[in-house]
């Protein structure tokens, strides 16, 4: 039976959804050192500039700017060293075959506790222009306003 139950949001990518359509996401552990999962639990973490690339059939996580633990000594880690993912080899397949084919990339998108143990929740995705950002701006913008005037309304 593990310490901690359920699932604790350390940080999350808001960048990636408003630059990318998301097309499947995945759930991967990462391989981290201890003081690193010790500052993850403070809740210390940027993941604005992540992003993941395979190398020798492995995926790494890079960009992701996580602190030096506080009290730390010399086994503290590099704040922005690349991190190893851990997924199933159908997985890493699947995700390569599609990255290869398709001009699809590999995002971070929230990093997190479940049970105890770091998990990150990575997507597929393709990148949006600049109209499509424009699009996604608009409609959002028209949810809130038919929300605002249905509350509007309801006062009355």
């Amino acid at each position: 039976m593990p310490k901690e139950s359920g699932r604790k949001v350390v940080a999350t990518n808001r960048k990636a959804r408003h630059d990318y359509h998301i097309l499947d996401t995945y759930e991967a552990g990462i391989a981290l050192m201890g003081t690193e999962v010790k500052s993850l639990r403070e809740g210390h973490a940027s993941m604005v500039d992540g992003f993941c690339t395979f190398y020798n059939d492995e995926l790494w996580m890079e960009g992701i700017h996580i602190p030096e633990y506080n009290q730390g000594s010399w086994t503290n880690h590099a704040a922005r060293r690349r991190r190893k993912l851990l997924l199933h080899r159908e997985e890493l397949n699947k995700i390569s075959g599609k990255i290869r084919e398709t001009g699809l990339t590999v995002v971070p998108l929230q990093l997190y506790f479940l049970d105890g143990r770091a998990k990150v929740e990575i997507a597929l995705a393709r990148g949006k222009k600049d109209y499509d950002k424009r699009q996604t701006l608009r409609e959002q913008q028209d949810k809130r306003e038919s929300l605002r005037e249905l509350r509007e309304r309801n006062r009355r």
